[in-house]
């Protein structure tokens, strides 16, 4: 199915998971990823959720990684040129959210891309390869590009793996794992 299908498709199915559901997935993806063997490194980008856009809710995961005492990494996002800055998540990062209804720091202390070594991925859809469909924005491509090649790359989904994405473009760049409230899927990490 091509990436925009697979969009109006898991945006649908999004709609039908009631809150208490989006919650419930939310810690089962937290708990296994409790279980992966990504925890000895220092510094992790996380998302935080866009509440109209129903996403999974990052809380859980944000917690783990304050319990184990990681650099956390939140963006902003310029719609204007496309690209997203990175702060360094600190008790004094107010969070705002942005006329597109994504939470974000509003300053603070930058960390350059290739500093971070863990990525957790907002997502619509992936595949069984590791591809994913996000909003179509390509912001995360664009992060990614400029991460180490190193960095680990993890979808985080309420749903299971689709058989293929088509449509994948030149940029787009595969997970090395995906997490969903079934199961953790892994691409040849």
């Amino acid at each position: 199915m091509d990436k925009e299908a697979l969009r109006k498709k898991n945006k649908a199915l999004r709609k039908e998971i009631s809150p208490e559901e989006r919650d419930q997935y939310s810690l089962e993806i937290a708990n296994r990823a409790i279980d992966m063997d990504i925890w000895d490194y220092s510094y992790y980008h996380i998302f935080l959720p866009i509440e109209l856009q129903l996403e999974i809710d990052t809380q859980y995961l944000l917690s783990i990684l304050q319990g184990k005492d990681k650099h956390i990494i939140l963006s902003k996002s310029d719609f204007k040129s496309m690209e997203m800055t990175n702060y360094l998540l600190t008790d004094s990062t107010k969070i705002v959210v942005n006329a597109y209804g994504i939470p974000e720091p509003e300053g603070g202390i930058k960390i350059d891309p290739k500093e971070i070594e863990v990525v957790f991925l907002p997502l619509l859809a992936f595949d069984k390869n590791g591809n994913r469909a996000g909003y179509g924005k390509g912001f995360y491509d664009r992060f990614l590009a400029k991460c180490s090649d190193n960095v680990i790359k993890i979808g985080l989904s309420y749903f299971l793996a689709e058989k293929e994405i088509i449509s994948l473009n030149e940029t787009d760049l595969p997970m090395n794992y995906c997490v969903s409230p079934h199961k953790i899927y892994s691409f040849g990490s």
